[in-house]
């Protein structure tokens, strides 16, 4: 039997380490195909080993290597700020609609469904953030519209409250004396850390990767966000690899690797998620088994 076993676990081994690898080769693929010289890339099409090692896509892209910082700055603090705007937000709406004593709970959870349905549009979210709130060209143009309550996100956090946190430990923290606030502070927050990592990862990749309202609302390019300034680098790239200003400097400027870069930018955009992920599996793990009704 224990021979069984063990072929049974080699055989989950096996499968979860080819799994993880298949998991791991684009981003190596990837990565050495932002350090290939791109003529090598037109030749022989991509390698997991370069032919030839040629960083002048990252050194392209360093020439403005102040305003590569400058845009991680703002996009790790609005990713931060939204984060745990979105998660409070989230989590006080999601609580109040699991309880089976709120009145007119029905409605309520009506209401936050509906959003998930229909929206204004792209102009009335223009009017309101710019005319309104007067958030142009302000952080808080990036912040706000993610941060807001997220239907999706309120629904799956408030099924996991009603399905996982019992109803005996709230009561047992009535019991206590605790009030609402201190039983939801003290009690159902530690006991749903894996929703909350994973609401919060979810989060935390959509501010990373956002553009699109920093293409709306920005027009100040100091306040770019890591996305819009490759992107914006992306599309000067593109623009100057197509134009003619006479036969040195139009030959100097065909020749900037817009292929090459846009690997390279999506190495540089994608590096942080990959190392930050990892720091969210405790809160996966500990989440499990953190708390229980033993009966």
């Amino acid at each position: 039997m224990r021979a069984k076993e063990r072929m049974y676990q080699s055989l989950v081994n096996l499968t979860m380490g080819l799994l993880s690898l298949l998991c791991v080769l684009p981003f190596v693929l990837l990565f050495s195909s932002s350090i290939t010289a791109q003529s090598e890339i037109i030749v022989s099409g991509y390698r997991f080993i370069p032919s030839k090692i040629d960083f002048e896509a990252y050194e392209y892209l360093l020439n403005d290597a102040a305003s590569i910082v400058r845009a991680y700055g703002v996009t790790v603090t609005v990713t931060a700020i939204g984060t745990a705007a979105s998660l409070a937000m989230t989590t006080l709406v999601a609580y109040p609609l699991s309880r089976k004593d709120l009145p007119h709970r029905n409605f309520f959870s009506f209401y936050i469904f509906f959003t998930m349905l229909f929206n204004g549009g792209l102009v009335p979210l223009y009017l309101v953030y710019t005319k309104l709130f007067d958030f142009k060209n302000t952080l808080w143009a990036l912040i706000v519209p993610i941060a807001l309550v997220n239907a999706f996100y309120v629904i799956i956090t408030r099924t996991f409250f009603q399905s996982t946190i019992p109803i005996e430990v709230i009561e047992s923290g009535k019991i206590d004396g605790a009030g609402e606030f201190k039983i939801f502070y003290r009690i159902v927050l530690p006991l749903s850390l894996p929703i909350l990592a994973t609401v919060g990862l979810f989060q935390t990749i959509h501010f990373w990767n956002d553009w699109f309202n920093g293409l709306i609302f920005l027009t100040d390019s100091s306040l770019y966000s890591i996305q819009n300034l490759l992107n914006r680098i992306l599309l000067d790239a593109q623009f100057l690899s197509t134009m003619d200003f006479g036969t040195a400097q139009g030959e100097l400027l065909a020749g900037i690797p817009t292929m090459t870069v846009r690997l390279a930018i999506a190495v540089i955009g994608v590096i942080p998620i990959l190392v930050i992920y990892p720091f969210f599996q405790r809160f996966f793990v500990q989440g499990l088994t953190v708390g229980a009704v033993k009966g």
